[in-house]
């Protein structure tokens, strides 16, 4: 899908926690239209272009979600805030990113995020499992503590309501008592050590990541040693910050850990 620049309007700007908010905006249709996973650039001067990942599915009705962190000491974040919530219009840059949903596979889905990296697994899901109620997917998101994991309601919602879906939340800071429910997992600690404490065998995977370079990688080479396919896992870090090779073509990882 080739990136076209449009102009859009501000719909909503809505706080989800003292550091997230979320924006809705507005465009004709065929303008907004995008792959589920792929990012756009906004525009907040000429010379600079911010890029978010799309947080819904495209479904023809015109409208983008995206969640912000928000960083008031950082000049572009108090700017881009500022911009959000002045400006009747703004101008886009999209679609852009390789990292999306495969219409063509059926495997179960590994979904692993930090942050607000959860906005691309959220297109991700919701095209997922309109095209399919019941694919399995397993949704694994990090974050500092359990209030940055700031639509933890959403991706509850999505274990309840599909057998096939699990959830997990992956906490620095320990996760009170009452997390866990049927298909929702909670966890402590780094979330690579947490998918190798898991998972015995992620072969039959197609794997999507988003996050830091340092956290893509570090899962990466977990999974490697749990037999993740190198042509079946999709991140836009491969794009930003590449490695050679992208993929351990041996991994030993957590086999040795386990040993």
């Amino acid at each position: 899908m080739t990136a076209r620049t449009l102009t859009c309007q501000v719909a909503e700007v809505e706080d989800l926690t003292p550091d997230v908010f979320r924006v809705h905006l507005e465009g004709r249709p065929e303008a907004m239209a995008h792959d589920p996973g792929q990012y756009l650039e906004m525009q907040l001067d000429e010379a600079t272009w911010v890029p978010f990942s799309i947080a819904n599915a495209h479904d023809g009705d015109g409208r983008l979600e995206l969640h912000i962190q928000h960083w008031p000491e950082r000049s572009n974040s108090a700017r881009l805030r500022e911009l959000l919530v002045e400006a009747q219009q703004l101008t886009l840059r999209l679609p852009g990113g390789d990292c999306v949903l495969d219409p063509d596979s059926e495997r179960p889905l590994l979904l692993v995020a930090a942050g607000t990296g959860f906005a691309q697994m959220k297109a991700i899901v919701e095209a997922a499992l309109h095209a399919d109620p019941s694919r399995p997917i397993a949704l694994w998101w990090a974050a500092r503590e359990r209030r940055d994991l700031y639509l933890e309601r959403l991706a509850r919602e999505w274990a309840e309501q599909h057998d096939g879906v699990t959830f997990h939340g992956v906490s620095e800071q320990p996760l009170e008592a009452g997390f866990d429910a049927e298909r929702v997992t909670g966890h402590r600690g780094r979330i690579d050590e947490a998918l190798a404490e898991h998972f015995d065998d992620v072969s039959a995977h197609d794997v999507y990541l988003s996050g830091s370079p340092g956290m893509v990688y570090a899962c990466v080479d977990v999974l490697a040693s749990l037999g993740l396919v190198p042509s079946r896992v999709f991140s836009d870090v491969f794009a930003y910050a590449p490695r050679d090779p992208l993929v351990p073509t041996v991994g030993s990882l957590v086999r040795e850990r386990r040993a």
